[in-house]
């Protein structure tokens, strides 16, 4: 494994002075649990808000088991997705409880929550009331199917959210049946939306100085990238389907097999870049040929094309297929795992991946920030804390409360 730049920020004594993160000055609560409403807090977190993690206290949340373990038997995405939060444990199945959340909620400037519509009107935490207290509060509300509608209080699993907003029946081969990405790719866009929704929010209440709800569910994040699906349809009546490794009418741009076993993903499907793949290919008329030289024509005669590129490149090593058409100028690259990703010089200089001490100072490799900023960048400060590690400090600062009141809800299983 090459050498990558370990993460420093700006408490390193020894570190490069950093500039102030851009949502510093932001209290975030985040009472959701597993991954969408998670990874929404993590978003705000890497770009610099004061994210609390509330969690149940014993057990905490469930993404703590989730995932591969380390030889010390800790599971090592809960260190991606609660990276640069802190950890305060509250019960709010408890009068309590719910009664120290209002009072938090009246500091915070964002609130996020992913279970079922209903809950937090239940426990009395829902936005008509915590608003009362703090009208700029913008709360976050990540479910499968939003906060109304028929299907609202359904349990809304990515999996089933990715089916019907679009993605699943467009995943796979069209002789087998649907698949899904090996990640959970709805739940990741509902956070993200909800990030982004909770920003729109901010910058209205700038102006109106009034917070509001903002509602992302995980069927309409998927949906939102399904680009022209649902006019295709309405219009012409066609239903795309599945087609594999390649969009339908888009040639060349597909997977092919090189000498060495590796498959190089090509996409040259413009003209010019096309006469560029076929100088490389030693072919240079083929560009002319009626069947390729448009591309129309090429989308008409896809099969055959990566037929012509495929034999092509069966008879070459796959990173020397890369070096030369990156050269040459036509989009083409590896299919990445894990280590590609760690030895990759690209990755490297740009930071890609970075080192994060864990928890026993062990350095542990993560994705970095994104995007980039170029004058408030996002930083990785630690990696996802121990559970209810902050609790007594947080609930110190933000409401005052001394040690004897600490213990007394440690004694009742409060905190």
């Amino acid at each position: 494994m090459s050498e990558r730049n370990t993460n420093r920020h700006a408490s390193d004594p020894n570190g490069p002075l950093v500039p102030q993160t851009p949502l510093s000055d932001l209290k975030v609560i985040e009472l959701g649990q597993l991954i969408a409403g998670p990874y929404c807090g993590q978003v705000l977190a890497d770009f610099g808000a004061d994210v609390v993690k509330i969690e149940p206290p014993g057990k905490g949340d469930a993404m703590r088991q989730w995932g591969e373990a380390d030889a010390n038997g800790d599971p090592l995405w809960w260190n991606v997705i609660a990276r640069n939060k802190r950890s305060l444990t509250l019960d709010l199945r408890q009068t309590r409880g719910q009664e120290i959340l209002r009072d938090l909620a009246g500091q915070a400037d964002i609130l996020i929550e992913n279970f079922r519509p209903g809950t937090m009107e239940r426990w009395g935490l829902d936005y008509a009331t915590l608003s009362q207290d703090n009208p700029g509060l913008i709360m976050v509300s990540v479910t499968g199917f939003g906060q109304d509608g028929p299907y609202a209080s359904r349990a809304g699993f990515a999996s089933v959210c990715e089916a019907m907003g679009g993605l699943r029946y467009l995943s796979g081969y069209p002789d087998r049946p649907p698949v899904r990405v090996g990640i959970s790719l709805g739940d990741t866009l509902a956070g993200l939306h909800g990030a982004m929704g909770a920003l729109v929010a901010l910058h209205n209440r700038e102006r109106t100085g009034r917070g509001q709800v903002v509602d992302s569910a995980i069927f309409e994040s998927v949906l939102a990238m399904m680009e022209s699906l649902v006019p295709d349809y309405a219009r012409t009546g066609k239903i795309r389907e599945r087609s594999g490794s390649f969009l339908p009418k888009i040639a060349p741009s597909n997977a092919y097999p090189s000498r060495d076993g590796r498959d190089v993903i090509i996409g040259a499907n413009q003209d010019t870049v096309f006469q560029r793949l076929c100088q490389i290919m030693g072919q240079p008329r083929l560009a002319e040929h009626p069947d390729y030289a448009t591309h129309r024509a090429r989308g008409e005669n896809q099969q055959a094309i990566d037929d012509l590129v495929a034999a092509w490149t069966q008879q070459h090593d796959a990173q020397d297929i890369v070096d030369w058409l990156a050269e040459a100028g036509v989009p083409a690259g590896l299919v990445y795992r894990a280590p590609d990703m760690l030895d990759d010089p690209h990755f490297q200089a740009r930071e890609s991946i970075v080192d994060v001490p864990d928890r026993h100072g062990k350095p542990l490799p993560m994705q970095n920030v994104f995007p980039k900023l170029s004058e408030s960048p996002g930083r990785i400060h630690h990696v996802g804390p121990d559970l209810g590690e902050h609790t007594d400090t947080i609930l110190s600062d933000w409401l005052g409360m001394d040690n004897e009141t600490l213990d007394a809800l440690r004694a009742a299983n409060v905190i």
